[in-house]
């Protein structure tokens, strides 16, 4: 058994966890607990603190308990809102406290995007400009070229996590570049697990959401590559393991 551990803010789309865990199909667990979210609101200050190391260390506590043998920060804005330096010390603050190795949402888009070989892509945001704009700017740190933003321009996370499929798919298919090789859809508040095939589909190439890449972040640290093609193509890839 291989115990996947996330720190998920709040609460929003956390269902997509278990949705995903049953997906996988194998001898995965994923172990989630939730840490204070503070001021819901897609503001700079705001995320700053939701990311803060007392925040992150609170969970830890909670995690210890589970048996997990890795941690993602499983929030694409809590993290990159600190900017390349501040995350990567974000993430080793957190494999410091948890004692296991750990990651961010933030950096999973990144590595995701290497593992499919991806260089240029379309971000599909439902932050605010200015937050989604700091996305942008993480990913092109990461050497991602970044085609188009397309910002929904929503302040808080209870609301994406009301969105629905057709909400889903109207956003990537807005922010779809035909010069993008994937699109990305950065919050972790968002619905997605249930809709990866039809996204894919409805764009023709990949598109990698905030609660998937966590979930695979989680199993790269882990050294595990679980094939799920209901999953999207990042789940296709070689080698597979499988129970």
């Amino acid at each position: 058994m291989t115990a996947l551990g996330f720190l998920y803010p709040g609460h929003s789309a956390e269902d997509d966890y278990p949705r995903i865990e049953q997906l996988l199909g194998s001898d995965i667990r994923l172990d989630l607990i939730h840490t204070d979210i503070g001021e819901d609101a897609h503001r700079v200050d705001a995320l700053r603190e939701m990311g803060s190391a007392e925040r992150l260390a609170a969970g830890v506590e909670g995690l210890r308990l589970t048996g997990a043998d890795t941690v993602v920060w499983a929030c694409t804005s809590g993290g990159f809102v600190h900017g390349w330096e501040g995350a990567q010390e974000q993430v080793r603050t957190l494999a410091r406290l948890a004692g296991m190795p750990a990651s961010s949402t933030s950096f999973a888009f990144v590595h995701a995007a290497r593992e499919l070989g991806v260089r240029r892509v379309a971000v599909g945001a439902t932050y605010p400009e200015d937050v989604a704009a700091l996305f942008a700017d993480f990913l092109r740190a990461g050497g991602l070229e970044v085609a188009g933003t397309r910002s929904s321009g929503i302040v808080t996370a209870a609301e994406v996590g009301t969105w629905g499929e057709e909400e889903v798919l109207a956003l990537a298919r807005a922010a779809d570049a035909s010069d993008a090789q994937a699109v990305l859809l950065p919050d972790t508040a968002l619905h997605t697990a249930a809709h990866l095939g039809l996204l894919e589909k409805a764009l023709s190439k990949p598109v990698l959401t905030a609660n998937q890449v966590t979930v695979w972040e989680g199993l790269r640290l882990a050294d595990r590559r679980v094939n799920a093609t209901t999953l999207g193509s990042l789940f296709t890839r070689e080698p597979l393991v499988q129970a």
